[in-house]
C-alpha cells in the first residue's frame, strides 16, 4: 500500500450515509449481525443460499450483462450505467428498493430513476427521515415489516461491483512503489527480488484465503462489510474489536506518513528555508480544511487525477535517473553513512563516492537494516486490509479472484521495475521517496508538486475512512452516537477531523523518519492484515466447517442446531480433516508473526540510532530530512 496512492478512484458507499443505509436490512437481521449466539452453521446456510442466487443472476449462462457508458465505460472497468448496475430496478417503474434503518426501525425506500442516478437526492431521501424523526423528538422512523423480495432487492441493489472494478481499485489502492529502489540498496539484487516475489505469492495466498472465508460466511441475511466480520464471525467480539482498532490504527498512521512525506516535499519546494515543522504544519492544515468532506463520492473524480499524477511521476523519475546524477544532498541529509564526514561533521556531499549496486546486502548494512528494507515489500502488498469491503460490494463475489490475481500480477511487475530501473542507476544513493531523490531541481519540483497534491488526496481518504472506522465501530458501537448524516452525527464529525489531523502532526513531528517510519507502520499494522490474520482466521474457519457431522443440520425454521459435541474436541476433530494443510497455515501464522516482531523491533531500533545520531531526523526541529 504506498502512502501516495490514491485508494479510492470511484465513491466508496460503505462509508458514506449509504454505508448505514442503502442496502441495509431489516431490524430482525441488523440486531443480529453481531449476535455471538448466532450458530456458525447459520451463516453457512445463508451463504450457499447467496452464492446460489449469484451464479444464478450473474453467473456463466445468465442473461444479465452491465451496460457500459461509452468510450469511458470501457476505458475504466466498474463505471457502469446506474440502471445496469442495480439489478433489483423495476423497468416498468423505474424505481429501485432499499432499506433504511435506525435504532427504532425500518423504512422501505422506492427511488426513482432521477433519484437514484444522482447521489445527493439519494443521500437526501435517505437523511430526511432521521432528521424529521430528530425534530418530532420521537426518534420513530416506520417500524413496518418488509417482504423478503424487497429485502433481497435491496441487498442486491448495495452490490454492484464487478471483477473489474476490483482490479481497478486494488491497483489504484497501492500504485506508488517509490518506496522500492531505497529497499533495493538495503537488501541488494538477490535478496531484493526475491522477497517482492515471494511476499507477492504470500499476499496472493492470503487474499484467497479472505476470498474463501467471504464465500462462505457472507450472505444477504447477515452481510459481512469489513475485515472485523470474518474475525467476529471465527472468534467472536473481542476479535472484531481488536482487529478494528488495529485496520483504525493503520489509517491513522498512513495519515502521519502522508504527512511527513509531502513535508519533505514542501521543503524541498521551499530549498530549505522553511523550517521543517512548518512544512509539516502548512499540509496538515490543507489535510483537515479538505478533510471536512464526509462523503467519498466527492473524492472519486480527484482520485481519478491522482492516479495518473502517480503515474506521471513513475515515468518522470525513471527518464530522470536515468540521464542525471542523485540528489546527493537529500542523501547526505537522510543517510550521512554513505559520505565521508568533513571537519564540520556535515557529510561531504560534494565529493560522492561512485555509484554502485550489490548482489547481496551492501557492506555495513546490519541486520536491523536488511528487515527495514523487507518491511517496504510488505507495505507494498498491503491491500489486503480493505478485500472484505471490497468483496461486499461485488455483485458476484467469487470472481474477485480475477481481479486479485491481475491486480498483484500488475503491481509485483511494476513494483520490481520501477524498483530495479531507479536502483540501477542511483545505486545505493537512491532515495526514499524516490521522485525526492532526483536532480535537477525544476523536474525535483514537478514531482513534488504533483506529489503534494496526490498525497493530499490520498491522505484526506485515509483520514476520511480512519475518522468513520472509528466512528462506526467507537462512536456507534459504544457510545450510541447517531448516524454520520444526521445532524447531531454532523456536529460530532466537524471536530473529529481537526483533532484526528492534529494527532497525526503530533506522531509525525516527534518521529520525521520515513523510511524507518513506514517499516514499523508495515510491521505493526499492514503485515498483519497481509500475512498474519488471514491464515489464523482460515484456520479457526477449518475447525469448525470440517468438523460439523452429517448428522449436524441447520434448521432455518428455529435458527438451531443440535451438535454431537462442543469444546475443544469439535475444534480437534475440525484441524485433522486436512492436517498438513493447517500445519502450512500454522507455520505461515507464527512466520508471520516473528516477521512482524523482528520487523517493529528493526524499526524501533533504528529510529532510536538516528534519533540520536542524525539531527535532520530528530522530533520537533527545524531541521530536513532532505537537507
Amino acid at each position: 500500500m504506498a502512502v501516495n496512492a490514491g485508494i479510492g478512484m470511484a465513491a466508496d458507499p460503505r462509508l458514506s450515509i449509504e454505508a448505514d443505509m442503502v442496502g441495509s436490512y431489516p431490524n430482525r437481521v441488523l440486531r443480529t449481525l453481531h449476535d455471538p449466539n448466532v450458530p456458525f452453521e447459520e451463516y453457512l446456510y445463508y451463504a450457499k443460499i447467496s452464492r446460489a442466487d449469484e451464479d444464478r443472476l450473474y453467473g456463466a449462462g445468465s442473461e444479465y450483462a452491465a451496460k457500459k457508458t461509452g468510450v469511458v465505460g470501457r476505458l475504466v472497468p466498474g463505471t457502469q450505467s446506474m440502471l445496469g448496475r442495480f439489478p433489483g430496478l423495476n423497468k416498468e417503474t423505474k424505481q429501485d428498493v432499499s432499506v433504511a434503518q435506525s435504532e427504532h426501525g425500518t423504512q422501505l425506500q422506492h427511488f426513482d430513476k432521477e433519484t437514484l442516478e444522482n447521489p445527493e437526492l439519494r443521500r437526501k431521501s435517505l437523511v430526511a427521515p432521521h432528521e424529521e424523526a430528530e425534530r418530532s423528538g420521537s426518534g420513530i422512523i416506520d417500524t413496518s415489516m418488509i417482504s423478503e423480495q424487497e429485502w433481497l432487492s435491496a441487498s442486491r441493489a448495495a452490490r454492484t461491483a464487478t471483477w473489474g472494478a476490483v482490479f481497478y481499485l486494488i491497483t489504484t489502492d497501492i500504485l506508488g512503489p517509490f518506496s522500492v529502489p531505497w529497499a533495493m540498496t538495503q537488501l541488494g539484487w538477490g535478496p531484493g527480488v526475491s522477497l517482492y516475489t515471494i511476499f507477492g505469492v504470500l499476499a496472493a495466498y492470503s487474499g484467497w484465503q479472505l476470498w474463501k472465508m467471504f464465500l462462505a460466511l457472507d450472505s444477504d441475511r447477515y452481510p459481512m462489510k469489513n475485515y472485523g466480520d470474518i474475525a467476529f464471525r471465527i472468534y467472536g467480539n473481542a476479535a472484531r474489536y481488536f482487529v478494528n482498532i488495529l485496520q483504525s490504527l493503520q489509517f491513522f498512521l498512513n495519515v502521519g506518513l502522508l504527512i511527513l512525506s509531502n513535508g519533505q516535499s514542501i521543503s524541498q519546494l521551499s530549498k530549505g528555508h522553511l523550517c521543517f515543522i512548518v512544512c509539516l504544519l502548512v499540509f496538515m492544515i490543507a489535510g483537515f480544511l479538505v478533510g471536512q468532506i464526509r462523503t467519498l463520492a466527492k473524492f472519486g473524480w480527484l482520485a481519478n487525477i491522482s492516479v495518473w499524477m502517480n503515474i506521471f511521476i513513475i515515468i518522470a523519475t525513471m527518464g530522470i535517473v536515468a540521464h542525471s546524477q542523485p540528489n546527493y544532498v537529500a542523501s547526505g541529509a537522510s543517510y550521512p553513512d554513505l559520505f565521508n564526514t568533513l571537519p564540520n561533521g556535515d557529510p561531504d556531499t560534494a565529493h560522492p563516492a561512485p555509484i554502485m549496486t550489490t548482489a547481496g546486502s551492501a557492506p555495513g548494512l546490519a541486520f536491523t537494516d536488511n528487515v527495514n528494507g523487507l518491511m517496504q515489500a510488505v507495505f507494498s502488498y498491503g491491500g489486503a486490509t480493505l478485500f472484505t469491503e471490497l468483496m461486499a460490494e461485488m455483485r458476484r463475489p467469487w470472481d474477485f479472484w480475477k481481479g486479485l490475481i491481475c491486480a498483484d500480477l500488475l503491481i509485483f511487475c511494476l513494483y520490481l521495475f520501477f524498483g530495479c530501473f531507479v536502483y540501477g542507476y542511483q545505486g545505493q544513493y537512491a532515495f526514499n521517496p524516490a521522485y525526492q531523490g532526483i536532480d535537477p531541481y525544476s523536474w525535483q519540483t514537478v514531482g513534488n508538486v504533483f506529489g503534494v497534491i496526490t498525497g493530499l488526496i490520498a491522505a484526506c481518504l485515509y483520514g476520511n475512512i480512519g475518522i468513520k472506522v472509528l466512528y462506526a465501530n467507537v462512536g456507534r458501537d459504544l457510545f450510541g452516537w447517531p448516524v454520520l448524516e444526521s445532524r447531531k452525527g454532523k456536529l460530532i464529525f466537524i471536530p473529529f477531523v481537526p483533532i484526528y489531523w492534529a494527532l497525526a502532526f503530533v506522531v509525525t513531528v516527534s518521529i520525521p523518519q520515513f523510511s524507518n517510519f513506514s517499516a514499523l507502520v508495515g510491521a505493526a499494522c499492514i503485515l498483519q492484515f497481509t500475512y498474519t490474520f488471514p491464515p489464523i482466521l482460515l484456520l479457526g474457519f477449518k475447525a469448525q466447517h470440517d468438523s460439523i457431522l452429517p448428522e449436524e443440520k441447520f434448521d432455518p425454521q428455529t435458527g438451531r442446531v443440535e451438535r454431537v459435541d462442543n469444546g475443544m474436541k469439535r475444534w480437534i476433530r475440525g484441524l485433522r480433516k486436512d492436517a498438513l494443510v493447517n500445519l502450512w497455515d500454522l507455520i505461515y501464522f507464527l512466520g508471520s508473526v516473528v516477521t512482524a516482531i523482528l520487523g517493529m523491533y528493526s524499526a524501533i531500533k533504528s529510529m532510536a540510532v538516528n534519533y540520536n545520531s542524525n539531527p535532520n531526523l530528530t522530533g520537533w526541529g527545524c531541521n530536513s530530512p532532505t537537507g
